[in-house]
């Protein structure tokens, strides 16, 4: 995978940190959460309007994934507000590529090769360490972290199948998937009330533009994704996107001040070779 693919999702993970990152570092999360959604559906009506139908065999994937994103955006709001940027992130995302290669071993008939197994179990074994070495993690937060990594191995195994039905219109089904983001918005109103979203536009126009900002790179990050899960295996390409931890971790140092030990950063060198393996 050492190609443009696999720059190309070495990209989205740069991007999937930085966008998370902006949403950790907002106060309110559920309402950062709230606005990201509302740019990425804008932008996906956008797309839609000119673009060519998926497949038809595609779209029983692109309703299931997208409701599994809005219960993924909620699951990340819930972690986020019991645990550090440095340790629901990569809890959440070190569990998924097992889980993402299982999934797609059982669901697609995907084979991997022993040295891509080893770089799948060093990324997600070094991903996890770095959440766990020398913090306290409640069960809660563990919990909460964990049940957010299986969403993200459930939706990236249904839009690893998903894409590859639609026909080649891996855009269109990207957008189509993302229409479902305009349910947090109503969720939103339904729990707080509409004032509640429209009142911080007066009052923190910032916030609400970074918000904005991050669904764009979020909406980005993985729509590079889904177009290279059309031909890439589902769990390497997983396990290649969540070297985004490594990011994050330098985010989180360097942006928000988090501190990262020795062991962290021995841990980020094995996600490294994990990657690397990967690219063999």
């Amino acid at each position: 995978m050492f190609s443009l693919t696999g720059g190309v999702v070495l990209l989205a993970a740069l991007l999937h940190a930085s966008w998370n990152a902006m949403l950790h570092g907002n106060r309110d999360r559920f309402l950062s959460m709230t606005w990201m959604s509302i740019a990425i559906a804008a932008v996906a009506t956008l797309i839609v309007m000119s673009s060519p139908l998926p497949a038809r065999a595609a779209w029983p994937y692109i309703v299931a994934s997208g409701l599994v994103h809005i219960f993924y955006n909620m699951s990340l709001v819930r972690s986020y507000r019991r645990n550090d940027l440095a340790v629901a992130y990569p809890v959440a995302r070190g569990s998924s590529p097992l889980l993402v290669t299982l999934g797609a071993a059982l669901f697609a008939q995907e084979a991997i090769s022993p040295l891509h197994v080893l770089g799948v179990v060093m990324i997600s074994g070094g991903i996890i360490a770095i959440a766990l070495q020398g913090r306290h993690v409640s069960r809660a937060g563990a919990f909460s972290a964990l049940a957010t990594g299986a969403t993200i191995a459930l939706y990236t195994v249904i839009d690893g199948i998903g894409v590859r039905l639609s026909d080649g219109q891996a855009v269109a089904y990207a957008a189509w998937m993302f229409l479902f983001y305009w349910l947090m918005p109503l969720l939103f109103v339904a729990m707080r009330g509409a004032e509640a979203l429209w009142a911080p536009v007066r009052a923190e126009p910032v916030a609400v533009g970074v918000s904005l900002v991050g669904g764009l790179v979020s909406l980005a990050a993985y729509g590079i994704v889904i177009w290279v899960l059309q031909s890439g295996a589902m769990g390497a390409v997983s396990a290649l996107r969540e070297t985004s931890v490594v990011f994050a971790v330098l985010i989180g140092r360097v942006f928000l001040g988090e501190t990262v030990s020795r062991s962290r950063w021995l841990a980020c060198l094995v996600v490294t070779a994990g990657a690397v393996c990967l690219g063999l």
